[in-house]
């Protein structure tokens, strides 16, 4: 059984809310929300590979801040429970919604087999965690959508 979620472990979570708080975190945030929303494995490793850009620094942010936290979750360091709350770890939910119709692809061409697995072991290992996936994959392509219907205006 998990252990139950202590007051170091919200400590813990309010620490790294701060850190999505800083303000180049918050672009990064954005951008992964609201405009990056890669259909391809090519256009991933577009921004991927277009080192110093903005829009790399920020895709690099983001994934690493998740890709850190669920690490967390996985070592034991943080509470899986209270992790997956959507308040907090919804956006990661939204990030690799995002990166998981391509990943098997992705993995192939970045050459590295364990890329996002920190981010899909927390994303899919419990049922709650699949459900929540499943839920944001389809907001995720509404999303797209929208964007794409503003773009055509």
């Amino acid at each position: 059984m998990a252990k139950k979620p202590t007051v170091a472990d919200a400590q813990l979570i309010l620490q790294l809310y701060d850190l999505r708080r800083e303000t180049e975190m918050r672009k990064a945030r954005h951008w992964w929300g609201a405009e990056f929303f890669p259909q391809s494995t090519d256009e991933f490793l577009r921004v991927s590979q277009a080192a110093g850009t903005q829009e790399n620094n920020w895709l690099r942010q983001a994934l690493g801040y998740w890709g850190m936290t669920a690490s967390f979750v996985l070592k034991g360091v943080l509470n899986e429970e209270l992790f997956l709350e959507p308040a907090f770890s919804g956006e990661m939910f939204l990030i690799f919604a995002k990166v998981q119709p391509i990943l098997k692809e992705l993995r192939e061409k970045l050459g590295d087999p364990q890329a996002f697995h920190s981010l899909e072991e927390v994303a899919t290992r419990t049922k709650y965690g699949r459900d929540r996936l499943q839920l944001l994959a389809k907001r995720v392509e509404m999303m797209r959508q929208k964007k794409a219907e503003r773009e055509a205006r």
